[in-house]
């Protein structure tokens, strides 16, 4: 896989284990606002922990499930670059782009929120919840003009990483602003990946579905680490498992 951590605080309590530095579910900020329930890897709206303001360029990793007809009105967003992933279910969205769309599980959607955008995101089913992964990432510049991009990620296959953004856009991913490679991993039982952090980078792991080993670590669904120097680890599913990994410079 592949660098120095910074962006976290040295005052955070971390497990440290073979060169990760480990984020424990259960250790998220939590909210249960009924039509919403939440965990936030890192500090966001009400839940704040200065030891764990960002990692990088990764400023926000929320968890969300809605419920059936739910959702988020009409809000404005400004200067991030933000990714959602579906897991479960589906998320209609409408911008001021002109953009309206119902997002599936396996598609990515990203926005450069630039200048400024106005959204609103909703579970359209009347009977499922839609479970997503809310990504926000710093951009390397601000004022940029907003813009819009999905990619499906539905039928890539199964132990290898694949690309979804990157800056330059390569392989077919999304390009973002920022210096930050977004990879997708499906693992079906006993599948493993590796993945090499190169020096002078640095990279987080998130355990979106499933459990899996890595570097000898059990990771859960809503765990994560932080690969804190260059270092090639393998990760080895113990169940089908999704994961999604930062490379950063």
């Amino acid at each position: 896989m592949r660098g120095v951590i910074v962006g976290v605080s040295p005052r955070a309590r971390m497990v440290q284990d073979g060169g990760m530095i480990i984020r424990r579910s259960g250790e998220r900020g939590h909210a249960d606002h009924g039509w919403l329930k939440t965990y936030h890897t890192f500090s966001f709206a009400d839940y704040h922990d200065a030891r764990w303001e960002r990692f990088g360029a990764l400023r926000v990793i929320n968890d969300d499930v809605i419920a059936p007809g739910m959702g988020f009105g009409t809000h404005p967003h400004r200067d991030m670059e933000i990714i959602t992933y579906v897991i479960s279910g589906e998320l209609r969205h409408q911008d001021s782009m002109g953009n309206g769309r119902v997002i599936k599980a396996g598609e990515v959607q990203y926005m450069a929120a630039g200048t400024g955008i106005l959204h609103s995101e909703f579970n359209p089913s009347a009977s499922e919840p839609t479970h997503l992964l809310q990504i926000w990432i710093v951009p390397d510049q601000r004022g940029a003009t907003p813009r819009y991009a999905e990619r499906s990620m539905a039928e890539v296959g199964t132990g290898a990483w694949h690309l979804v953004a990157s800056r330059d856009g390569r392989e077919g991913s999304i390009a973002i602003h920022q210096d930050c490679g977004m990879w997708l991993a499906r693992l079906r039982v006993g599948e493993a990946a590796g993945y090499r952090v190169e020096a002078g980078r640095r990279a987080w792991l998130h355990v979106a579905q499933g459990t899996v080993v890595v570097g000898g670590t059990r990771l859960g669904a809503g765990d994560a680490v932080g690969l804190a120097e260059a270092l090639a680890l393998e990760c080895c599913a113990e169940e089908d498992a999704q994961l999604l990994l930062f490379d950063m410079a």
